[in-house]
């Protein structure tokens, strides 16, 4: 098919979901910001596009609440889509999970971002399995085109099947460019109620009827896989090796041959559940295939059965490919048992530098006030959370002991407290605070935990780039109005002038038989910096 080059966009794999999901008739984007996906929501927020039609792109307090918000507006029929990354979809599990036994009514795109590697987060974890454990679609797309179109199209699969369905990318893609060709643009959907009205009300007598729904959808799910044109055979004579290839993985195999064809036979997977028939053609046909994923070894898994000989599937878990990480060209090259060209050799890099806080950052100041007061007592006392101050467990700080989940802070600091552990001490940011801090502080509140709750607030979303906070200005109002006490509420900006008024503030709270909350409120520097320009900006206008 002819295109038209004005159709033409170089993106970002993210932004290109974005534009496929507004080029679908998307009516809104449900988010918390979370690397390596950030930057979808907020290509919406930028988009001419999506302001004309007046697209929804606020931020959510947090993942559930946005798949909720996604789902709220498929009950009404438009078409909605959820983004997060990978570590996020555990906070939604709960409504993601039943939201396959609702099903849906406008399509429902929930797009997760995992992170190989670990570039910016807790753990590598694979959201295919949570597809798989939802019984729902999964598209995985290889590059920034099929990022678009799998957005593009996925509504249509959603609603095709009243099912949502889950688009996974990881780090690569949704942070590298490609050349991506835009299709027709299509029209928002109209409000429509669903035709049963009982179907998203899950008592058990209505869930199971809903169960058994999705139950019998999985033959027409698995016939859809099978024929879906993002999985597709490419044979070639040398029968000895196949390989299975899934999602962006196809690339670094491209790379190690001239015109990007291999030898032998390769299965490319882009659509889930893998499509069986396809599989056992490769598997039937090789005398041994390798079985490329970027995460987890989920397909090889299910592949490596007492019924497979155990030579014939080669991947992560045979030891042929490393079991954490990224995959890249070089390792399967060496898989393949490939001899390493002197250009694909690997290069010497310059050694690397660990991250640190920016000069002049809030949190700086926060710790160093923190680090004084707790002399008397002694280290290991401070439960951390995640956000930019998590690097105050790094020299020359070394302030922190802990940063498991969003939130984890106060609660750990509580069971620690209930163990005996006192003075103990939570150290949260605005944005995590309101994200998943509040019903751990409900916890705290009510049996009068002896716990000291910093929440250091630089009024924005910092480690991701500086969206908003939504409780920007009010965190002692919503602390009193949950139940602490006034008097062991107090706010003050962090600062060396007033360092010794601060220490004396935390060194009494931390002597306080009680529940206190402190509360540093300064701006971050960089979204000060930002700020500070875009008003120089709107003088020299006027």
């Amino acid at each position: 098919m002819r295109r038209n080059i004005m159709d033409l966009m170089l993106l970002l794999g993210d932004e290109a979901i974005a534009q496929g999901a507004m080029d679908a008739g998307l009516s809104g984007v449900y988010a918390y910001p979370g690397t390596p996906s950030t930057e979808i929501t907020e290509y919406i927020q930028r988009s001419k596009q999506a302001k004309e039609k007046k697209v929804h792109s606020e931020w959510s307090v947090n993942e559930k609440t946005a798949m909720e918000e996604a789902l709220g507006m498929s009950y009404a029929g438009k078409r909605a889509m959820v983004c997060m990354k990978h570590v996020g979809l555990n906070v939604a599990a709960d409504a993601f999970v039943n939201s396959a036994i609702t099903g849906a009514n406008g399509g429902l795109l929930v797009v997760v971002a995992d992170d190989p590697s670990m570039h910016s987060s807790q753990n590598e974890q694979d959201s295919r399995y949570y597809g798989k454990f939802a019984m729902i679609p999964v598209l995985e797309p290889s590059d920034q085109q099929e990022a678009y179109d799998m957005a593009y199209n996925g509504f249509e699969l959603s609603e095709k099947y009243e099912t949502p369905v889950l688009l996974r990318i990881t780090t690569r893609l949704a942070h590298s460019r490609g050349a991506v060709y835009r299709k027709d643009l299509l029209e928002e959907n109209i409000l429509k109620l669903p035709e049963n009205m009982t179907q998203y009300v899950l008592l058990p007598a209505i869930a199971r009827i809903q169960y058994k729904k999705l139950i019998d959808k999985q033959q027409e799910i698995n016939t859809s896989s099978e024929g879906s044109a993002y999985n597709y055979f490419f044979d070639a004579p040398d029968k000895q090796r196949g390989v299975i290839a899934c999602g962006i993985t196809i690339n670094y195999l491209r790379e190690l041959y001239d015109h990007g064809e291999a030898p032998y036979p390769v299965l490319k997977i882009g659509q889930y559940p893998a499509p069986v028939d396809k599989v056992k053609m490769m598997i039937g046909s090789c005398a041994e295939v390798l079985l490329l994923e970027e995460g987890y070894p989920f397909l090889e898994e299910m592949l490596n059965t007492p019924y497979m000989p155990q030579a014939k599937i080669k991947g992560r878990l045979s030891g042929d490919l490393p079991r954490t990480g990224e995959l890249n060209p070089d390792l399967i090259a060496q898989a393949l048992g490939m001899e390493l060209s002197p250009t694909r050799a690997p290069s010497i890099l310059v050694k690397g530098r660990p991250p640190s806080m920016c000069a002049g950052c809030t949190h700086i100041e926060v710790y160093n006030e923190l680090n004084a007061a707790l002399i008397q007592y002694g280290k290991g006392r401070v439960f951390s959370d995640i956000g930019c101050y998590t690097l105050g467990a790094l020299p020359p700080y070394n302030a922190i002991n802990s940063c498991v989940d969003m939130g984890a802070s106060i609660t750990m600091a509580k069971g620690a407290a209930d163990a005996g552990l006192k003075p103990a001490v939570a150290v949260i940011g605005d944005s995590t605070f309101t994200h998943s801090g509040m019903t751990g502080l409900m916890d705290a509140i009510y049996e009068n935990s002896p716990i000291t709750i910093i929440i250091s607030d630089n009024r924005t979303t910092a480690m991701t780039g500086g969206q908003t906070s939504l409780a920007t200005g009010k965190l002692d109002e919503v602390c009193i109005g949950l139940g602490v006490g006034p008097d062991h509420v107090h706010t003050f900006e962090p600062s060396p002038k007033n360092r010794q008024e601060v220490i004396n503030i935390i060194e009494k709270e931390l002597a306080y038989e009680g529940l206190s909350v402190i509360i540093p409120v300064r701006e971050c520097v960089q979204t000060a910096k930002k700020h500070k320009k875009q008003n120089i900006k709107k003088e020299v206008a006027s």
